[in-house]
């Protein structure tokens, strides 16, 4: 069992900017994903990215969002710009120890952060 911890979210108004991060395993082979859940609805896939640098991003976000990791491969961020009301949620980092291909299930991840809010109004 790996523990992942978020940190980042917070409120800003439409058009604004955060970033949230989430700890690295040290694994060879792991795909980080990022979900977002409103109350009353499925939690969706975001973005990903894996051990082997391949990326996706969900189409409400693509342009907007952008996942990253940093040198030292201690960190998964994801930079949110021009956000919009309806990109308010619960975000969450996830993990699965396999490369990701495409659109992200949450049912394939099996570890998860503690959630971290976001929440976009004016």
């Amino acid at each position: 069992q790996v523990d992942l911890v978020e940190s980042g979210g917070g409120s800003v108004e439409p058009g604004g900017s955060l970033t949230l991060s989430c700890a690295a395993p040290e694994l060879f082979r792991y795909c980080m994903g990022w979900f977002r859940q409103t109350p009353g609805k499925e939690r969706e896939g975001v973005a990903h990215l894996d051990s082997a640098y391949t990326s996706w991003y969900a189409d409400s976000v693509k342009g907007r969002f952008t996942v990253s990791r940093d040198s030292a491969k201690k960190f998964v961020f994801l930079q949110m710009t021009r956000l919009k009301p309806e990109d308010t949620g619960t975000y969450y980092c996830a993990l699965r120890e396999s490369w990701c291909a495409g659109e992200i299930r949450a049912a394939d991840f099996s570890t998860w952060g503690q959630g971290t809010q976001v929440t976009v109004s004016s």
